[in-house]
């Protein structure tokens, strides 16, 4: 059972990353806030308490993976990196910058700590399903992470995915959807309804959870619960809020490729 003090330096963490978000976003002029705010204490709880990994040797065998479907959430995976120490949080600021190790969206090659290199929607959980299932024929016992996007699980290719982690049981798998109700051109349910969300995981043959995704303690116990799950994938559907920490950029739909003003920064900092 973890304390609360841990709980408590969990979100302190959180608190930074959205911090360090905003700073390299409005340094670059660009890029998404939206998504990236509101992934922040899903990115805290699973880099700083659930997941095997060591930045020192970012390429340990015995580490779990995580995938980052929603590729353009980058920063919030960088932000996360960076204080967990794969690289100096000065190389923050060179986010979308030419010649800079930190890309628009994840780049494997050139970012240490990125497991694959995402972007183009759909595809993270076909590759997360391959690495989990290249773990079990290695016969490791490491767990992969992936993070969808709500508009993104409109994508056909995964619902193919979800088949196939199904059919081969894949336990060793959970993805998390962030569940903002939010996409690029407006409300989720008016774009291309999704719901009912939890009933399609379940009837693809997926253990589905459900968990609060700006509360460490809630995302925690799904995560324990998850990795319990034998003979079938997991999937925690996490109510998260677009935005999240700064009361202006909240539910706020112009935000989801748009960085923060000078302004805008100021004002934002002063809230977290």
């Amino acid at each position: 059972m973890i304390s609360a003090e841990e709980i408590s330096a969990l979100n302190e963490k959180a608190r930074q990353i959205r911090i360090d978000v905003l700073d390299m976003l409005n340094r670059a002029g660009s890029g998404h806030t939206g998504g990236s705010l509101s992934a922040a204490d899903i990115l805290t709880t699973l880099y700083f308490s659930k997941m095997r990994h060591n930045p020192a040797d970012p390429g340990w065998e015995e580490r779990d993976r995580f995938v980052l479907s929603k590729g353009h959430g980058a920063p919030v995976l960088y932000a996360a990196l960076a204080q967990c120490g794969y690289f100096d949080r000065e190389q923050l600021k060179s986010l979308r910058k030419l010649g800079g190790m930190l890309q628009g969206h994840p780049d494997m090659n050139s970012t240490p700590g990125v497991e694959v290199s995402t972007g183009s929607l759909g595809q993270g959980l076909s590759i997360a399903n391959g690495m989990a299932l290249g773990l079990r024929l290695d016969r490791k016992t490491s767990r992969v992470y992936v993070l969808l996007g709500d508009g993104e699980v409109q994508e056909g290719q995964i619902w193919e995915a979800a088949m196939t982690a199904a059919h081969y049981k894949l336990d060793n798998l959970c993805a998390l959807l962030d569940h903002n109700g939010l996409q690029i051109d407006g409300p989720v349910k008016e774009i291309m309804n999704i719901e009912p969300i939890a009933d399609k995981w379940r009837s693809f043959g997926w253990h589905v959870l459900e968990a609060d995704g700006h509360s460490i303690t809630d995302l925690l116990t799904a995560l324990d619960t998850a990795e319990k799950i034998k003979g079938k994938p997991s999937i925690i559907i996490c109510a998260t809020v677009k935005g999240k920490g700064v009361s202006f950029f909240e539910n706020q739909l112009k935000y989801h490729g748009v960085s923060p003003s000078d302004d805008e920064l100021e004002r934002a900092l002063k809230e977290l």
